[in-house]
């Protein structure tokens, strides 16, 4: 007899729907959309500009609220939460990547690493924090400041930071658009290796079909609707789902 294990969302969405503005001049970035993101995992979600990606990415963060629906991070719906609790609930079970690194230029790279831990009054686990300096290979770097880094190195910054806390999830907006080819494919690279070797989950937004081709799985948006996904994507794949979405629009 064979059997099948569910495997657990680290963050999902049901029924989401997003309005901007009202009336005539009402946006819908959101269209009634269900996804989840499998625990463990590495999701890209792409789609036309304006397609909705990064509404859907803020919504199921906590960093922006839906007009109705549900979002939430393991078992816990986000509307339910009042403001403190939404905002305890991003910085213990919920990592973040931007395109901007965000570093503070004036602490040390292992300074940057435990900031939220060190705001939040807490310390961490050593060992785990140590293993993800390996991990991200800075190593050599602990001791210098965000203006001795190039801009990969401080995207890695950035990656090992969001990870320090151990979150259940880590949301990751466009992480390479300020970086060269070469360094955002290490960026890209590290996020996949995070996952495979700490089993955490990332959700990340890209518009780059190279990008996207390092994760697990591809899900794709257009006005506000989830339309496909994609298991073991390439480069090749994406981009010929994308121009799809071109010819018909």
């Amino acid at each position: 007899m064979t059997t099948t294990t569910a495997v657990r969302a680290a963050a999902r969405v049901v029924g989401a729907v997003k309005v901007y503005g009202g009336g005539d001049t009402a946006v819908h970035a959101l269209d009634g959309v269900d996804v989840a993101f499998p625990e463990g995992r590495f999701t890209a979600i792409m789609g036309p500009s304006g397609s909705g990606k990064s509404t859907l990415m803020h919504c199921a963060a906590g960093l922006d609220t839906l007009t109705s629906g549900a979002a939430y991070v393991g078992d816990t719906e986000l509307g339910s939460l009042d403001d403190r609790r939404l905002t305890l609930l991003r910085r213990d079970r919920i990592g973040f990547v931007f395109q901007a690194f965000n570093l503070v230029p004036t602490l040390t790279v292992a300074e940057n690493i435990t900031l939220p831990l060190d705001l939040a009054g807490g310390r961490g686990d050593p060992e785990w924090i140590d293993a993800l300096v390996d991990v991200v290979g800075l190593r050599d770097r602990l001791r210098h400041r965000p203006c001795e880094l190039s801009g990969g190195q401080q995207q890695r910054v950035a990656v090992a930071r969001a990870f320090a806390g151990r979150p259940e999830v880590v949301f990751a907006d466009e992480p390479t658009g300020n970086l060269d080819s070469r360094s955002g494919a290490e960026v890209l690279g590290l996020l996949g290796d995070a996952v495979r070797r700490t089993g955490r989950t990332v959700v990340m937004v890209t518009h780059d079909p190279v990008a996207a081709a390092h994760a697990d799985e591809v899900v794709f948006l257009a006005d506000g609707r989830l339309v496909d996904r994609m298991q073991s994507p390439t480069a090749d794949t994406v981009l010929d789902r994308m121009k799809a979405f071109e010819v018909r629009s």
